[in-house]
């Protein structure tokens, strides 16, 4: 396996029923079915040099009625506890917490998406929608964006993504920290006339708040619609998916509904990186990048709702 340089987080098996992650030296064992020999997997973690606790997180289709503490427990099974780590990331640096639940910090699958954007955000303005602990923003900062807003429903991950800009040496501007549902922030910022040169969507594949309720199967075409008139004029917008069930060509073509009539090209199809998630993987990435010279949300076909 050869991983990009500064890196030192990556997935080190990827089954559908059992993967492992490896963050430094904590590695997260997750079941998407039961499994009798958890122990002993972990067990056999624990005899790499490298690892020195291993925590675990069941994942089953079905987990209605199942309580967090089970589901993903607050303690190790093996090896010393550890409240919280400082990974890499191909030289960007972010805070991990082992046992915070079902996520940890960092979606390791989207590693090649967050080097892109750290490519492609050099001037430009960003809108990092479900930013969740800001991942994509800490990329477009250290790829020199000019300004990176960070929209989530939840204000404690934003405060996570902040504590990752300041790993990084950035000073986060609290402003550009909004929580709140990010389908009632894109109506605002429209309405505010605000435009951005890249926006990222990067929803869960189901998802409800109190003013919405988003399944990526059915609706990601809205989400399109809502973020389309934030587009600057040759803009670009990076579309993602993770659910499984979704094609591929289904999922463009609920962007290509979602922008309407505005013209645009598809620039870039991928997905996760083949070093060390299985293909074909379950995320889709798809960037499109939106003409020069159409002003945007004019003449638009309305998406259905």
């Amino acid at each position: 396996m050869t991983l990009p340089p500064a890196t030192g987080c990556f997935r080190l098996r990827d089954d559908p029923e059992v993967t492992v992650d490896l963050f430094g030296s904590v590695a997260i064992l997750s079941f998407y079915r039961d499994a009798p020999d958890e122990a002993a997997l972990a067990r056999a973690l624990m005899e790499r040099p490298d690892v020195r606790s291993v925590y675990v997180k069941r994942r089953p289709r079905e987990a209605r009625g199942a309580s967090a503490e089970l589901l993903a427990p607050s303690t190790p099974l093996l090896g010393a506890p550890m409240d919280s780590l400082v990974v890499e990331e191909q030289g960007a640096r972010f805070e991990i917490r082992p046992g915070n639940g079902l996520s940890v910090g960092l979606y390791l699958d989207a590693r090649d998406a967050r080097a892109w954007v750290r490519r492609h955000a050099r001037g430009r303005r960003v809108l990092n929608t479900f930013a969740y602990t800001c991942g994509f923003g800490v990329a477009a900062h250290l790829g020199g964006a000019a300004r990176v807003v960070n929209v989530d429903a939840s204000r404690k991950v934003l405060d996570w993504g902040e504590q990752n800009l300041t790993l990084n040496g950035f000073s986060p501007e609290r402003h550009d920290f909004v929580a709140g549902d990010t389908f009632d922030w894109l109506k605002r910022f429209a309405k505010k006339g605000e435009q951005f040169d890249l926006i990222i969507l990067d929803p869960p594949g189901f998802a409800t708040t109190r003013t919405s309720r988003f399944t990526a199967q059915r609706d990601y075409h809205r989400l399109v619609a809502a973020a389309e008139p934030l587009l600057a004029p040759g803009a670009s917008l990076l579309a993602m998916c993770n659910v499984e069930q979704l094609r591929l060509r289904d999922f463009e073509a609920q962007v290509r509904r979602g922008l309407g009539v505005r013209p645009f090209d598809v620039t870039e199809r991928f997905g996760a990186s083949a070093v060390d998630f299985r293909q074909p993987p379950a995320l889709k990435c798809l960037v499109a990048q939106v003409s020069a010279h159409h002003p945007s949300g004019r003449g638009r076909a309305a998406a259905a709702p």
